[in-house]
């Protein structure tokens, strides 16, 4: 299972998250990582971070906020097994900025997860565009800018599943399993 990182296992920023001062999860999130981890699922996190190009921090900061992650993972029980994120600003023309694929077939490279069907969790039109593009199922959630996305889906995309935030969506999937 591929997840989005901001707005969908932490609170989101217009500001952009910057430091580990400003990581803090949705509650539930982390709790949601781990019963996906009991039930065998391999997670991976596949995130836009263009904080970085727009320096507003650096790659120290982004490893620190991630470690932070992965720290308090592990004290629920939870991991990931890959961070895949993009530093690059929306105009460099990256292949790694969501809705381009770069992250996904990183992910799919380091972890053998299958894209093909494999659920990708995120709060964003870019983030379903990006599952869609590599054959994953777009699951959208309510929380960071979930709202907003669901409120202007496109017709094609009507039917994809939508939770209010990532622990009812691992329940939902859990359940379907």
């Amino acid at each position: 299972m591929i997840l989005d990182r901001d707005g969908v296992i932490n609170y989101d920023s217009a500001e952009y998250i910057k430091s580990t001062r400003e990581w803090e999860p949705i509650p539930g999130s982390l709790e949601a990582i781990a019963r996906l981890n009991n039930a065998g699922v391999t997670v991976a996190v596949a995130t836009n971070q263009s904080a970085i190009a727009r320096g507003l921090c650096d790659l120290d900061d982004i490893n620190a906020i991630h470690q932070m992650l992965r720290s308090r993972l592990n004290a629920v029980g939870g991991h990931v097994e890959v961070i895949a994120f993009c530093q690059h600003a929306p105009g460099e023309g990256c292949e790694c900025r969501k809705p381009k694929t770069g992250l996904l077939r990183e992910i799919r490279r380091r972890t053998g997860i299958p894209l093909d069907d494999a659920p990708m969790i995120g709060d964003s039109q870019r983030d379903l565009d990006a599952a869609i593009s590599v054959g994953a199922r777009p699951v959208l959630v309510r929380t960071g800018k979930g709202e907003d996305t669901e409120r202007h889906l496109p017709v094609a995309l009507a039917e994809i599943p939508v939770f209010d935030d990532l622990a009812a969506a691992v329940d939902g999937l859990l359940a379907q399993s």
